[in-house]
């Protein structure tokens, strides 16, 4: 007979995305895809400390790394899974690293070059 686990210990939330997705960041306006998750926040206590406190998310939820862009730039950001909305837009993303970890783009995500996936 099978018992429910009886842990004290919070479960960790399941990745709502997925290397390749297309996200949008619900409250800064840009856009990317992710190439990297994190189960739980794995960055440094200084890039934490530096979100201003109303905005500065919980760290136990997965935590996305990302090709992103917005209207002046490419760049790379970490974004928490509660301030990201999936991206409708079905326009590629403009990033000089896409290139070197995904071999297309099918209107929706980007499908990883097989020597990254694992």
């Amino acid at each position: 007979m099978n018992t429910p686990s009886t842990s004290h210990s919070s479960p960790i939330p399941h990745a709502r995305y997925g290397i390749g997705d297309m996200v949008r960041h619900r409250l800064l306006d840009f856009r990317g895809v992710i190439f990297d998750v994190d189960p739980v926040f794995a960055n440094s206590e200084e890039w934490y400390e530096a979100i201003p406190e109303g905005m500065r998310p919980s760290k136990d939820q997965p935590f996305y790394h990302l090709l992103a862009e917005n209207a002046e730039t490419s760049y790379v950001a970490y974004v928490s899974q509660q301030n990201l909305v999936q991206d409708e837009e079905g326009e590629p993303i403009d990033h000089p690293a896409i290139g070197t970890l995904f071999e297309s783009f099918d209107g929706q995500r980007y499908k990883l070059k097989p020597e990254h996936r694992h």
